[in-house]
C-alpha cells in the first residue's frame, strides 16, 4: 500500500511587495524569483496584504475573480497584468475552522480578487500561476491581535501552505521628497534588522515607540502590520529568521524575511 505523501512544512514569509513598476526594476524581480526557487513547493499560498483591511476577517475569492488594480495614474500596461492562479477552497475551509474555533469571526467576499500587494510579488515568485492562492483581510491593525491570528494559522504550515505577509518595511510616500534614501527609512530599517535578528517580538510589537523614526517610517501602520501575522505563524521558528532581501527602492526599505 502506498503511503499518503506528507506535505513539507513551509516557512512563513514577510515581504516588501513593491508597486506595479517593480516588474521593471533591474534587480528586485530576480531576487524574488531566486527566493521562491529556494523554497519547497507549496500546496497553496495564503496571502495577507497591506491593501486589504476588512472586519470581520474576510476570505477572498476561492474561484475565478478579476485582479484588484488598486492603484491610480500608472501607464496602461500595468492594468493589463493577469495572474490566473487557481482558487483555494480547501484552504479557505481550513482557515475558517482554525479561526472560528478560536472565536474569530470570518466572512466570505467571493468576488474579491487578489490586490497588487498579493499579485505583484506572486507574478515574480511563481510566474506559472499554478499554485492555489487565497487572500485574507486584516481585520485590525493592532499588532497583538494580528500576532494571535498568525498563531491560529500556524498549523497550515504543516499542510504545505506558504503563509505570506505582504507589506513594505518602510512606507511613507509623502516624505519621499529627495533622491536617495531618507535617514528615517535607513534608521528604521537598521533597527528592524537588529530586532528581527534578536527575535525581539516585544520590541517589534511596540515599534511605534521603540524604533527610531517609527512613526515617520510608518505614519499609518498597514504596511508593517502583515509582519505580525507572519511572526505569529512562525511558531518555533523565530530564531531561524533571516533577511532574504534588503536594500532600498525609491527610498523605501524592501527588507523581506523568512522564518523556518
Amino acid at each position: 500500500m502506498n503511503a499518503t505523501p506528507v506535505a513539507e512544512r513551509m516557512p512563513a514569509l514577510y515581504l516588501s511587495h513593491g508597486a506595479p513598476p517593480l516588474a521593471d526594476d533591474p534587480l528586485w524581480p530576480g531576487q524574488l524569483a531566486a527566493w521562491s526557487a529556494d523554497l519547497p513547493r507549496p500546496t497553496a499560498i495564503l496571502m495577507v496584504s497591506a491593501h486589504w483591511e476588512e472586519a470581520p476577517l474576510a476570505l477572498g475569492a476561492t474561484g475565478a475573480a478579476p485582479l484588484v488594480y488598486d492603484f491610480w495614474g500608472f501607464p496602461e500596461h500595468y492594468y493589463q497584468v493577469t495572474y490566473a492562479a487557481p482558487g483555494a477552497p480547501q484552504l479557505a475551509d481550513s482557515v475558517r475552522k482554525l479561526l472560528r474555533r478560536a472565536g474569530t469571526p470570518v466572512q466570505d467576499i467571493p468576488d474579491r480578487g487578489l490586490d497588487h500587494g498579493a499579485y505583484v510579488p506572486l507574478v515574480e515568485m511563481f510566474p506559472a500561476a499554478d499554485i492555489p492562492v487565497l487572500q485574507i483581510s486584516m481585520p485590525t491593525l493592532d499588532p497583538q491581535r494580528l500576532l494571535e491570528i498568525g498563531r491560529r494559522l500556524a498549523p497550515l504550515r504543516d499542510e504545505g501552505v506558504l503563509i505570506v505577509g505582504s507589506g513594505f518595511f518602510t512606507h511613507n510616500l509623502a516624505a519621499l521628497r529627495h533622491e536617495g534614501t531618507p535617514g528615517w527609512s535607513a534608521e528604521f530599517d537598521d533597527w528592524g534588522r537588529r530586532a528581527l535578528a534578536a527575535a525581539d517580538v516585544d520590541a517589534l510589537l511596540d515599534f511605534e515607540n521603540k524604533a527610531p523614526a517609527g512613526r515617520l517610517a510608518h505614519p499609518r501602520t498597514e504596511h508593517f502590520a502583515p509582519l505580525f501575522v507572519t511572526l505569529g505563524a512562525s511558531q518555533g521558528a523565530l530564531e531561524s529568521g533571516r533577511s532574504v532581501i534588503d536594500g532600498f527602492w525609491m527610498g523605501l526599505a524592501k527588507r523581506s524575511v523568512q522564518f523556518g
